[in-house]
């Protein structure tokens, strides 16, 4: 099967989140299953190539205002994938991929359209796909555009689509006045279309238009048809309910492995887990801190935001500094809970540390050398750091939402069955009694190393979700 993937980032070579760690793992899995796969993502100022060739030098897009041109780069083969790259410097030669920490940029609308038309347009010289897979909102544009202005194309004709939601809260609103820039018809600004409370919804146009939808975890495809998750959307999707699929991300076991990894002081295994004592040590004097301690170190790797459950750390943090704990967090985000730990630990520099950053080293630091690791979200459709923390032995503490749901199970002592912690109830009260019986199960170090094994022999590898995927698309392919 041939596969084009577009997505607005993809590891190594663009980030800001999870969408790009999938859009980098998947494709090499898809191809170890026997498929070419090709992947196209913009280039942007941080995407790093040595040598690229241009395969087309100039495709048109029109815009109501003036054409545009940009070309595709040939970016090579890498694990087996093809990965094309649509340049055009005024889009994307930023210094942010969406946008500033002002907020996102204004023309984010016509960027992503120039990248969904590009695609399209790359395709029909580069080979006709079996199958298209679109990411997230940025994307979205792909199949409205195949349902209305590629409709009469034979390229595409009994080519699905297949739409992937990593995040519903992302939905691409803009102002009605855009159709007409991106030479869209006005008859789908209606309420079964693109129309969202007096604006232009992407994301819903790609739900309504695509021929497969999947998301990120079993219990988000369920979560995002209710009223408490679904952005609003929640009618559209249940409309889709049938053509939805929750396919788990998987890890890439190459890049986080206790046993091989080279960002940490010591590797280990469930065999011998000697060296996650030296890599604790190792932590704390990053941080400052005394290696020395018998105090559990709950450890933290987030986007600094109220999805996240930042809030409920807030509610309970200086009843959390009076715990037999060390709390270790590395992030950004709002300014607002960045300055929470940043008072945390003014005030109690011995139980919380905080580096306000994205690092990837220390990032393996953290799930290697902590005994805990701690996400409360208010909704997280998929989550990676957890399946980072069981591979590692550190124990999640979640939230029972989305992906954490789905992954994390909860720890019996009497069984001594089980990965983790879960709670519910979305509040501070109820993180923090978790946090306490996660301190209490500490204490029984025998008991405490079956949980950590328990979690350590866990599989979410990308070969069980790609599988899961390829069923998709040949789902998808018979719909069409």
């Amino acid at each position: 099967m041939r596969i084009v993937m577009a997505a607005s980032e993809c590891t190594p070579y663009s980030k800001t989140g999870g969408l790009a760690d999938v859009v980098g793992s998947l494709p090499p899995a898809l191809v170890k299953l026997g498929h070419q796969v090709s992947v196209f993502v913009p280039r942007y100022r941080q995407t790093k190539l040595e040598n690229p060739v241009t395969v087309i030098s100039s495709i048109t897009v029109p815009f109501d205002d003036r054409y545009r041109f940009c070309s595709i780069l040939d970016g090579g083969l890498h694990d087996g994938v093809q990965v094309y790259f649509v340049e055009y410097p005024p889009f994307f030669d930023r210094d942010g991929l969406y946008g500033t920490p002002i907020g996102d940029y204004p023309d984010n609308a016509e960027r992503f359209a120039l990248l969904c038309r590009a695609v399209l347009e790359a395709t029909k010289f580069l080979g006709r796909p079996d199958v298209l897979h679109c990411h997230d909102w940025q994307t979205a544009l792909i199949p409205i555009l195949l349902n209305t202005l590629y409709t009469e194309d034979p390229v595409f004709e009994r080519v699905p689509c297949v739409f992937t939601i990593h995040n519903l809260g992302y939905q691409g609103l803009f102002q009605p006045e855009i159709l007409p820039l991106l030479m869209l018809p006005w008859d789908l600004f209606t309420m079964t279309k693109l129309e969202f409370y007096g604006k232009v919804n992407f994301l819903k146009g790609a739900i309504t238009s695509a021929d497969f939808l999947t998301t990120v975890s079993r219990k988000y495809a369920q979560e995002i048809q209710t009223a408490e998750y679904g952005f609003g959307l929640e009618g559209v999707l249940r409309a889709r309910s049938g053509t939805i699929a929750g396919i788990l991300n998987g890890v890439d076991y190459l890049e986080w492995n206790p046993e091989t990894d080279a960002h940490i002081a010591a590797n280990y295994s469930a065999r011998n887990l000697s060296g996650k004592a030296v890599c604790k040590r190792n932590l704390l004097a990053e941080f400052g801190l005394p290696g020395e301690t018998q105090l559990p170190v709950l450890g933290i790797v987030s986007r600094f935001a109220g999805q996240k459950g930042f809030d409920l750390i807030q509610q309970v943090s200086d009843r959390m500094a009076h715990e037999d704990l060390i709390v270790v967090a590395l992030g950004t985000g709002d300014r607002d809970y960045e300055d929470v730990f940043r008072r945390l630990h003014k005030q109690y520099p011995q139980k919380f540390a905080v580096n306000i950053a994205f690092d990837n080293r220390l990032a393996h630091k953290i799930e290697a050398g902590s005994d805990m690791f701690l996400m409360p979200s208010k909704y997280e459709p998929a989550g990676l750091n957890q399946l980072y923390s069981l591979k590692y032995g550190t124990v999640p503490i979640v939230r029972a939402t989305g992906g954490l749901d789905d992954t994390v199970e909860q720890w019996d002592p009497q069984t001594q069955k089980g990965t983790g912690f879960k709670f519910r109830e979305y509040s501070g009260e109820a993180m923090l009694e978790t946090i306490q019986a996660a301190l209490a199960a500490f204490r029984d170090q025998g008991r405490w190393q079956t949980l950590m094994r328990n979690g350590m022999a866990q599989d979410y590898s990308w070969e069980v979700s790609a599988r899961d995927y390829v069923r998709v698309y040949e789902r998808a392919r018979q719909i069409k």
